[in-house]
């Protein structure tokens, strides 16, 4: 097993690094997760591609992301650059917008996907590692609270943005927009003082611990004998495999029969609805995290299956929409529980951002192969049948999580 450390240290960063922090996860929340949904609607009311080709061109940032996720979160445990190297990331992602909607050929857009996925792969465990080099694990719960929060109302303002400047102007706006939060992203990432971060601390050491390069039992190979790591990875991809093609999905679905604009606005609407039901979700389950992570997963696993379910009992977009405070709660959920599992079951092992990554690469994973299954699913099938196997594979992977991934927090030690 990985060794535990046994007393977790609070960090006492500056007021002025603590706000950049929540700048960054506010600006970086449009800019992590790339297109996302409004690229399948650009591509299917703007250049009209079929839905196999849709499901090709959403999975390629994912397979892209899967590929540079580990050694992503390596490179992050190992490396005093982290915020040079997130802004490099949030510029790439700004080039690859621009070049998508200038340059509008199949590989020009497939190509930017893979820089957006390549460079998305940072984020995750580079924000982690960030937060935890600042405050110490003590503190991390609340934290990674406040930073989903953040995220989230990031998201909302994106999201809102994006309507308007689809239904107002042109779907290539939102491109636009993508761009604009990539450069604001970076500025916020340079006013985190270098000196408030301890590099130790944020790749998962105590204090007291050396910097060790050399295997030992607490390393690699501990990493990858930990069932409940290997289970916890597993129920991630199962979790994303049924997620992830949802929402691009439901879009498509919205955008039958209508303009590109009004496309937009409804996309925009389920992203709104999913985000404002995340701020709240995300701050309480930073607060009740010390008292049960397991019991409040499930919980976020659990809606998943509902969701899907229900995409498939109306057509009324009103509905559809509404559907989404599901959306908002699961994944409220689980952006702030995947990180202090991780944290949990990593701690003193100096592997936090390598694990990190490893375990986004498990979400990837999932991900990217849920739009090109659920793409070539619906080019056989129907809606409903896409939803409905969806919903399976989320009640699968809930499953998993409660069978064999066991409680981690504070109080199960």
């Amino acid at each position: 097993m990985v060794k535990i450390s046994p007393q977790p240290t609070t960090q006492q960063p500056s007021i002025a690094s603590l706000k950049a922090l929540d700048a960054a996860n506010f600006f970086l929340a449009d800019v992590r997760d790339g297109l996302g949904p409004y690229l399948a609607i650009y591509l299917l009311t703007t250049l009209h591609w079929n839905a196999q080709n849709i499901g090709i061109a959403m999975s390629v940032m994912g397979i892209a992301t899967v590929v540079a996720q580990t050694p992503a979160g390596a490179l992050v445990d190992r490396t005093r650059r982290k915020r040079a190297y997130s802004i490099v990331a949030s510029l790439l992602i700004a080039l690859a917008a621009i070049i998508t909607i200038t340059v509008p050929t199949y590989a020009v857009i497939l190509g930017g996907q893979a820089i957006m996925g390549v460079a998305a792969a940072w984020f995750t465990p580079a924000i982690a590692a960030i937060t935890l080099g600042l405050v110490g694990p003590k503190a991390l719960d609340r934290r990674v609270g406040r930073n989903e929060t953040f995220n989230h109302a990031g998201n909302v303002f994106a999201a809102l943005l994006a309507g308007l400047l689809g239904y107002y102007v042109s779907t290539k706006g939102i491109f636009l927009l993508l761009a604009a939060m990539s450069v604001l992203s970076s500025l916020s990432v340079w006013r985190i003082q270098e000196k408030d971060i301890d590099h130790q601390l944020a790749r998962g050491c105590s204090e007291q611990d050396e910097p060790a390069n050399d295997p030992t039992p607490s390393g690699w190979l501990a990493l990858l004998g930990n069932r409940s790591i290997l289970f916890f990875a597993l129920a991630c991809v199962l979790f994303h495999f049924a997620n992830a093609a949802m929402l691009p999905l439901l879009g498509q679905r919205l955008a039958q029969g209508i303009s590109a604009g009004a496309s937009s606005a409804y996309m925009s609407a389920c992203i709104i609805v999913a985000q404002l039901v995340m701020i709240p979700v995300s701050y309480l389950t930073g607060k009740l995290a010390p008292n049960g992570r397991k019991r409040l997963l499930i919980i976020g696993f659990a809606i998943l299956p509902i969701r899907g379910l229900l995409y498939t009992l109306t057509s009324d977009p009103i509905l559809l929409v509404t559907i989404q405070i599901l959306d908002g709660v699961g994944a409220g959920i689980f952006g702030v529980l995947s990180i202090l599992i991780v944290s949990d079951l990593t701690r003193g092992s100096g592997l936090f951002n390598t694990t990190q990554g490893a375990i986004a690469t498990a979400v990837g994973l999932g991900a990217s192969l849920s739009n090109a299954f659920a793409g070539m699913l619906l080019q056989q099938t129907s809606y409903h049948v896409a939803f409905l196997t969806l919903a399976a594979l989320a009640f699968l992977a809930l499953g998993v999580l409660w069978f064999f991934v066991p409680e981690t927090g504070p109080r199960a030690n």
